[in-house]
């Protein structure tokens, strides 16, 4: 009896080379038809793969949509956590650093391809199935929030900002660093450089009339006092 499973329909290859076709695939599928207007045959033919090598290696759409926002998670989670590793625990100049900073975490982890799939998915998705996204809320904002946190709390102990709960801290700053690239954002465009830098720049400012170390009231007085005392010598 002739089977009805069509043959992959490029070069043989391994399991882990398609295993990444169908990974790739599938996310463009998804973020382009979504979820509920996706299918395996649709995916299949973008990876060049049959339908039963993607039932074989994921099981049904449901399931192949959750590994791919885990995969997804894990990317992005991998480029976030190598731009912390930058974040100027020791700056010189804390807007410069902070902006410089703000500038790689949206071209490192925002900007990128993995950042704009993971956004475009949860936006479009998440509302209508916010179960299939219970992982990637563990292990993504769940894991890479408190990591930036954790470094708003350093500069807090060391003198350079005024802080009383991080976790808030490294929302604001997040959330502030990229605002103004949402409307690019919401129709599918990529920011440009300058458009990245003005952001950033905005939001690290806003941030620091916020959370930035202000001088102490009594010493504001002191040096107010002083000031006026030299008025009137002059």
């Amino acid at each position: 009896m002739k089977s009805n499973v069509s043959p992959d329909t490029i070069m043989p290859r391994g399991h882990e080379a398609k295993r990444v076709s169908i990974m790739d695939a599938a996310g463009e599928v998804f973020c382009r038809e979504s979820f509920a207007g996706a299918n395996i045959d649709m995916i299949a033919a973008e990876a060049g793969v049959s339908r039963q090598t993607i039932y074989n290696h994921h099981g049904d759409k449901e399931k192949l949509f959750v590994a791919i926002v885990r995969d997804l998670t894990e990317r992005c989670n991998a480029g976030i956590f190598a731009t912390i590793s930058t974040f100027p625990d020791q700056p010189k100049d804390l807007e410069a650093d902070l902006i410089a900073f703000a500038v790689r975490m949206n071209r490192n982890c925002i900007c990128n391809r993995d950042g704009k799939f993971l956004r475009k998915l949860i936006q479009t998705e998440g509302e209508r199935y916010p179960e299939l996204f219970a992982e990637w809320q563990e292990q993504g904002p769940g894991r890479t929030w408190p990591a930036i946190a954790a470094r708003f709390a350093r500069l807090a102990h060391a003198g350079f900002l005024d802080i009383e709960d991080p976790d808030v801290a490294a929302r604001q700053f997040l959330a502030l660093a990229n605002a103004e690239l949402q409307t690019t954002f919401m129709l599918g465009g990529t920011p440009t450089d300058d458009e990245v830098l003005q952001s950033a720049t905005h939001g690290v400012r806003t941030f620091l009339r916020a959370f930035g170390k202000r001088q102490p009231a009594v010493d504001a007085q002191k040096h107010s006092a002083l000031a006026g005392a030299l008025s009137d010598q002059i």
